[in-house]
């Protein structure tokens, strides 16, 4: 696999899309993106309100923001995950999740001595971070299989991307406990904590699995898959009472504050539950239409029982020439492969395309292949 020119990271996996876009756009209608997972309705009214209410901001932003901010950040926790351990010291708001995500190993102080467990497939970003900090890592195909003797953190995600896997109460209790035998920081990317689509997805900190104990974990989140806000950059980390003081100096020193108005936004977003449910019913709606197309054309989606992927395989064809059948079809996939080398016989799907895309996506899947 290529790498960039200090040889550090791997090559950006998008750049390994052109080969398809090339042939997507042989396809005698407009190509259908389904592969990067970017919000594409429209951002809720009152989240825009509250922004350009917010626009006179000629100071500077606090790093851990207003404490309106932090309240709606525990409350919404509270209300979705029904997290009830936190306190308004314990929560922050993040420039979106990536960056979060990409220097948490490094806020943290980790080093080449430190292990970072990761995802055999997932996130591209979790090993970016431990990269980035040039500790050690350790991947895994089932979190409940990972030794935790020496790891410093182990990530999670559940609903997981790519392949919308779902954790139960019972498996997080379950890596909560060895973790904490083992001094192991868990850090959960709970992106999709909304979209759970067989079972409502559950919290690293619910009650059930933590004990109402917060100490040794923590979670990552972004608004911008519940509600349309990628381009606000708008996230948060919650969690471990000991930790969040020093993660606030740290992001003190580095300048890593939200913008006011987007915080204005992010109170708006995180207090107001209808246009999650909204949302939610669309993507269900895209989700349906997509899975009996698939059917028809002879696809099996494994998993994705939540999140907003679809992770789909074809007997006896890998992933390059699975994302080539949707690339001749005028639909970009992701090869699973991008995600780890255990996504060879997958490619991945989203959901987020706006409905008449959706539809026509589905109509070309029941066509024969273009000749």
């Amino acid at each position: 696999m290529a790498t960039t020119a200090d040889g550090l990271f791997p090559e950006f996996p998008w750049n390994r899309l052109t080969p398809l876009w090339s042939i997507a756009r042989t396809y005698p209608s407009h190509p259908i993106d389904l592969s990067i997972g970017a919000p594409v309705d429209p951002t809720p009214h009152v989240v825009r309100d509250a922004l350009m209410g917010a626009v006179d901001a000629p100071g500077y932003p606090s790093t851990e923001g207003p404490a309106a901010l932090r309240s709606a950040i525990v409350g919404y926790l509270a209300r979705r995950g029904s997290v009830s351990c936190l306190t308004a010291d314990m929560v922050l708001p993040t420039i979106g999740s990536k960056e979060a995500i990409s220097q948490l190993p490094a806020f943290l102080g980790l080093g080449e001595s430190d292990i970072v467990a990761i995802p055999e497939l997932g996130y591209p970003t979790y090993e970016i971070g431990a990269l980035a900090a040039r500790a050690q890592i350790r991947r895994y195909l089932d979190p409940l299989d990972v030794d935790t003797d020496g790891v410093a953190v182990l990530w999670v995600n559940s609903p997981s991307n790519p392949e919308g896997r779902m954790l139960d109460r019972g498996d997080l209790r379950t890596l909560v406990s060895r973790a904490r035998a083992t001094g192991t920081l868990v850090i959960s990317d709970e992106c999709y904590l909304e979209f759970g689509w067989v079972r409502p997805a559950v919290s690293i900190m619910h009650p059930d699995v933590c004990d109402d104990d917060p100490s040794g974990l923590l979670i990552t989140s972004s608004l911008s898959k519940r509600s349309n806000l990628a381009g606000y950059r708008a996230g948060l980390l919650a969690g471990d009472p000991t930790l969040m003081p020093r993660l606030l100096e740290y992001r003190k020193h580095m300048g890593q504050m939200v913008p006011l108005p987007v915080q204005a936004a992010m109170i708006a977003a995180l207090e107001d539950d209808d246009h999650v449910t909204t949302q939610r019913g669309r993507y269900l709606r895209r989700r349906l239409a997509l899975c009996q197309a698939l059917d028809t054309a002879g696809f099996t989606v494994d998993h994705s029982e939540g999140g907003l992927y679809l992770w789909l395989r074809r007997t006896g064809e890998d992933c390059w020439r699975l994302a080539e059948w949707f690339a001749r079809h005028g639909i970009i996939a992701v090869p699973g492969e991008v995600y780890g080398a255990p996504g060879r016989k997958h490619v991945r799907l989203s959901l987020t395309a706006e409905d008449q895309d959706v539809a026509e996506a589905a109509r070309r899947l029941r066509q024969p292949e273009p000749r």
